[in-house]
């Protein structure tokens, strides 16, 4: 393990303020003009945060990639691209199997806290069709794979690689914490949360940052297991398009099954300790030099 170079260090600071800035000045906007309950009607029943979220506000990571690059004339090498397919299937299969079934294990666990009264019910119980979840493991994270890159090519092809001489944990935990505090302007606005818990939204800019810090280790974990974006955004889409379905579980709040929610964060946390507790033998792909996977033994 190695110390931040100076150049590395102003990369990673400017990087993070042009992430930051493009958020905090689009969170911004949103609040002056209605939040995200009465987000501004833009056209044909299309809000500005609809608009502006998935696109401005997800993709200031990437932004902020492409805009460190050429602001300090790194160039365009260490992109992570690459699919690495050949002989690194696994971390894809992980990262669409391994995420449903960590989803699907905190919405069980929901439901037996549930039933033991120790958690609240949702009205009704949740109404989840077989169509429903088929699209969920399938169409829905290709499609928000495509959706989740504008955070990844930021979150875990930049900054990642860039905090990589820190040590790998230390590096997933300090790129989780950041990833967290990124979200904090539209956890602010209710996003996720709502706003009907204790100490909102404090509670919910706590309960993120520590589930970014879960569900980061393991997509960054990923993501270096392969040595590219791709199966961190597929991570990151399947994450989106079946953690839904837990929300049907328990609906929104911080105590829920959803991924980012406490009940449903526990099985990315006890998989991200794990990691954290064996990372400090890992080999990064892209220091390896006999092609061998990385082994986090």
């Amino acid at each position: 393990m190695s110390s931040l170079t100076d150049t590395n260090r102003h990369r990673i600071v400017l990087f993070v303020a042009i992430a930051f800035g493009i958020a905090a000045l689009t969170g911004g906007v949103l609040y002056a003009t209605g939040g995200l309950d009465d987000s501004h009607e833009v056209v044909g029943g299309i809000t500005l945060g609809t608009l502006l979220l998935p696109t401005v506000y997800m993709f200031s990571p990437a932004v902020a990639n492409v805009a460190t690059r050429l602001l300090t004339d790194e160039g365009w090498t260490d992109l992570r691209l690459r699919p690495n397919l050949r002989g690194r299937w696994q971390p894809y299969v992980a990262a669409w199997l391994g995420t449903s079934l960590l989803i699907g294990a905190g919405s069980g666990l929901y439901i037996v806290l549930q039933r033991a009264g120790l958690v609240s019910a949702t009205s009704g119980g949740p109404d989840v069709t077989t169509a429903a979840l088929v699209v969920a493991l399938t169409l829905g994270p290709a499609i928000n794979t495509l959706v989740a890159f504008g955070e990844e090519f930021g979150w875990r092809a930049y900054l990642l690689q860039k905090l990589e001489p820190l040590g790998v944990r230390r590096a997933l935990l300090a790129h989780g914490v950041i990833w967290g505090v990124w979200h904090w302007p539209v956890i602010a606005m209710g996003y996720n949360y709502g706003f009907d818990y204790p100490l909102a939204p404090w509670g919910g800019l706590a309960m993120m940052t520590v589930a970014t810090v879960a569900i980061g280790t393991v997509i960054g974990a990923l993501a270096l297991w392969a040595d590219s974006v791709w199966p961190a955004a597929l991570a990151h889409g399947t994450l989106n398009a079946v953690g839904s379905l837990a929300v049907l579980v328990s609906g929104i709040g911080i105590v829920g099954a959803a991924p980012v929610a406490l009940v449903g964060v526990v099985p990315w946390a006890v998989v991200a300790a794990v990691i954290l507790v064996r990372s400090d033998g890992v080999e990064t792909a892209r220091y390896s030099t006999d092609g061998v996977d990385p082994d986090l033994s």
